[in-house]
């Protein structure tokens, strides 16, 4: 969460060579790389977006889909042989939450939604044998939040594969329990509350910018943090001090040149442009 995808990814294969037949290794990669994704190619800023990214591939595709798939295969080998199978069904169903939020960076509706129904299943599974297992409430905050707010999309997909339905409220309890609770995915869970929070038809600005404000403390290195949270004290009417936001991950990341420190670098110039397009931001 400190914006490293690249050092976590090093970590994470240490963890994979230690232990080469358990599935955490390789959901972490997925995930590392889910976010360099994000970080890369996602539309950071712009508040009417959650995490659609602008571009409709990337170079890390291809890799991400090989570790997310590893994950989930010997997660499943290990159910298979009934080797601590509660916590292997929750490691199989966030992997195919990882594919779920992979297909819905693209804007891909129908296998977004088929990724979350195994999703939700598997961790519906796991919760019922350790009901201790609060990462299992990341998935399952995100599946009922989003069943239950996107109508539309969700009569189709119901029609299409049978979509279990979801419940708003109960969405967002489970990704409060996460975020409180969670082992594994807490900050992806408070991510994601915060997310959910910043939307208009939630518009709970103020609970979005501390839970924000709290990852940037936890997690300073990454300007993503400060670059939300200047969008949200703008949303809260506090014009000035969310441009010294926007500038301010402008500044720290003009001499990064890691791709990741670049590519905020260019959202938060986007931001800025926004605020004032007739002013000229030099590197």
């Amino acid at each position: 969460m400190n914006g490293d995808p690249d050092g976590a990814i090093e970590i994470f294969r240490e963890i994979q060579r230690a232990d080469p037949q358990s599935p955490l290794g390789f959901l972490f990669e997925a995930d590392a790389t889910w976010w360099k994704i994000y970080l890369t190619t996602g539309n950071l800023v712009d508040p009417d977006v959650f995490d659609v990214a602008r571009a409709s591939t990337s170079v890390y595709d291809s890799h991400f889909e090989v570790v997310v798939n590893a994950a989930i295969r010997q997660a499943a080998t290990r159910i298979h042989d009934h080797q601590d199978e509660a916590r292997n069904y929750l490691y199989e169903g966030l992997g195919y939450g990882l594919r779920g939020r992979f297909y819905g960076l693209r804007d891909s509706d129908l296998p977004t939604a088929r990724a979350g129904k195994k999703m939700r299943s598997l961790l519906l599974t796991a919760v019922k044998m350790d009901p201790s297992l609060a990462d299992a409430y990341l998935g399952l905050g995100i599946y009922n939040y989003f069943v239950d707010t996107l109508p539309t999309i969700v009569k189709m997909l119901k029609f299409l594969i049978g979509l279990p339905s979801g419940d708003r409220e109960l969405g967002l309890a489970q990704l409060r329990r996460a975020a409180d609770q969670g082992e594994l995915a807490r900050d992806e869970a408070r991510f994601y509350l915060a997310k959910d929070l910043s939307r208009a038809s939630e518009r709970h600005y103020d609970r979005s910018l501390e839970l924000f404000q709290g990852l940037a403390r936890d997690y300073p290195q990454n300007t993503l943090w400060t670059l939300v949270s200047g969008s949200l004290e703008i949303r809260l009417g506090h014009t000035e001090r969310g441009e010294a936001l926007y500038r301010e991950a402008f500044t720290k990341t003009a001499e990064m040149k890691s791709e990741i420190g670049q590519a905020l670098h260019k959202e938060a110039r986007k931001a800025l442009a926004r605020r004032h397009p007739n002013e000229r931001f030099e590197d």
